[in-house]
């Protein structure tokens, strides 16, 4: 009778702990260093975009939900998630990388104001990089500058190697006080005319602050996802102007080789058949980083 009382007891004791385990929130550390509690369907969405089938993200998400800890960092969770899209599906796991592709362009020695400059002239326009132009009261270095027969842009680059870094206020300060000493100006690009807009552009995000005051101020912003459309990584996308960075198929050192030799863009790698062939890739990896690529820039199939 004891015993089978002090069993019972056991049994809702430890239906007791498996509900308070299912209930509580779990906290991860985001790259910036706060915290916000975990999410399914963050992790699902993610995948989803990447192209994953829903067998295997359901799969993933399972399988990540079930290891999470509170306190781990997003990067862990990421580095999971991308391990186990590699070994299920290996082209997915290219297009889920593309956000630290384009972190991974700086230590290649690739300047991000470069890669800027391709989406602008994959949107029609005709573009020069470190520009020295003259303000009503001073000279300024100019990241980016684009023009077509209508409109003329000039665009500030803001890199960072760290996912979690952002450009803040005082970055938009200084970028409205430069665009603001450029705007009464006259310049010779493709014809001579005054600046229609600038625009601070980042591989990664603005704080609060930064875009407060820009959309006070009316300078334009594009980060990673903001604004919610024609952010960094639709205009990527739209565009098809994934990094080689982002291929699975090459090794770093192969990677850098191509870049040193101008060939940066996955649709390059088809373009640029000299520059890779002087790289000296083994037959079997050309042919299949021609492959994967095929996936960002299935035009050239």
């Amino acid at each position: 009778m004891y015993d089978s009382k002090y069993q019972g007891y056991v049994v809702f004791y430890i239906q007791c702990i498996i509900f308070f385990m299912s209930d509580q929130k779990i906290f991860i550390i985001k790259t910036d260093g706060t915290k916000e509690e975990f999410q399914r369907s963050k992790l699902e969405e993610s995948l989803v975009r990447s192209g994953a089938s829903i067998e295997v993200k359901d799969k993933i998400v399972n399988h990540i939900s079930r290891e999470i800890e509170d306190g781990m960092s997003t990067t862990a969770i990421y580095s999971h998630a991308f391990e186990l899209l590699h070994k299920f599906e290996r082209p997915v796991a290219a297009r889920y990388s593309l956000k630290r592709a384009i972190a991974d362009l700086g230590p290649s020695g690739f300047p991000f104001e470069k890669f800027v400059a391709e989406i602008f002239k994959a949107k029609g326009y005709t573009t020069l990089t470190d520009q020295i132009v003259d303000g009503r009261c001073v000279d300024h270095e100019i990241d980016v500058v684009a023009w077509n027969e209508n409109k003329l842009i000039m665009a500030e680059a803001k890199f960072h190697n760290e996912l979690g870094l952002k450009s803040d206020l005082k970055v938009a300060l200084y970028i409205k006080a430069r665009f603001d000493d450029l705007k009464e100006k006259e310049f010779i690009f493709g014809t001579k005319r005054k600046l229609d807009e600038g625009i601070l552009i980042t591989n990664t995000n603005f704080t609060a602050k930064a875009v407060q005051y820009c959309e006070c101020a009316g300078v334009r912003l594009i980060g990673w996802n903001y604004p919610s459309s024609e952010n960094l990584h639709d205009m990527i996308e739209d565009s098809s102007l994934h990094p080689i960075t982002c291929l699975t198929t090459l090794s770093l050192v192969e990677k850098k080789n191509l870049m040193e030799k101008g060939v940066v863009l996955c649709k390059s790698i088809r373009e640029n058949s000299d520059a890779v062939a002087s790289v000296g890739l083994h037959k079997d990896v050309l042919e299949n980083a021609i492959k994967e690529s095929l996936i960002f820039c299935p035009e050239l199939s």
